[in-house]
This record gives C-alpha cells, sequence and structure tokens, in this order.
C-alpha cells in the first residue's frame, strides 16, 4: 500500500471527536475573555505536562446568527500550534457540535545529558 501523507490517512480514519480525547474542556456559555484566559491557561499548564488530547466545546451560533467563539479560539489555538504548544488541531465532527479537537505536545524531551 502507497504511503499516505499524515493530513490523508487522517481523513480516511475520521474525524476525531469528544470520545476520542483525554479530557474535555467546555466553553458552552463562557464570554469570551474567560474562555480566552482557559484556553490560555490550558496551553500554559500543558507545557509542563505529558502529552494530552482535549476536545474544546463551544456554543453553536445563536438563532438569526451572531458571534461566537470560534473564530477567536481557533486563533488562539492556531497561534499555539505555530509555537509549537499543539501537535494537532482539527474540528469537532459534525455530531459533536461546535469546537475543536486538539492534541498538546506536552513537556520537550530532555536532550540526554
Amino acid at each position: 500500500m502507497p504511503h499516505f501523507e499524515e493530513f490523508y490517512a487522517d481523513k480516511l480514519r475520521g474525524s476525531l471527536g469528544l470520545t476520542d480525547a483525554e479530557s474535555v474542556l467546555d466553553l458552552r456559555g463562557a464570554n469570551r475573555p474567560t474562555a480566552e484566559a482557559s484556553l490560555k491557561d490550558m496551553l500554559e499548564r500543558s507545557r509542563f505536562g505529558n502529552r494530552k488530547t482535549v476536545a474544546i466545546r463551544l456554543d453553536p451560533p445563536p438563532e438569526g446568527g451572531g458571534e461566537t467563539l470560534f473564530q477567536p479560539a481557533g486563533r488562539l489555538l492556531l497561534d499555539a500550534k505555530k509555537r509549537g504548544l499543539i501537535e494537532r488541531l482539527q474540528t469537532l465532527p459534525a455530531q459533536d457540535g461546535l469546537g475543536f479537537y486538539v492534541s498538546l505536545a506536552g513537556k520537550a524531551a530532555r536532550a540526554p545529558e
């Protein structure tokens, strides 16, 4: 079987969701400052812990449209991915609602002395 790039292999495996995550950060009902503070705290703590997967749940858009936390949370998580704090970042599958599935990188492995 030919080698697949990780992105395409993940497409074949299906989306990871709530049941696949080790923990869930439920930000439904939270305002923007509280949600951003919770995400930053999660990212900061992850720097000192082991690798971990987290499902982050967000409120769906209000009836008739309106602002959600999806875009600001997504930007914060994407920035953390660029900085190496997150190994994997994807949206939750539709049946799990609005949110993200995140694989936190954890503390960096120490180089042998």
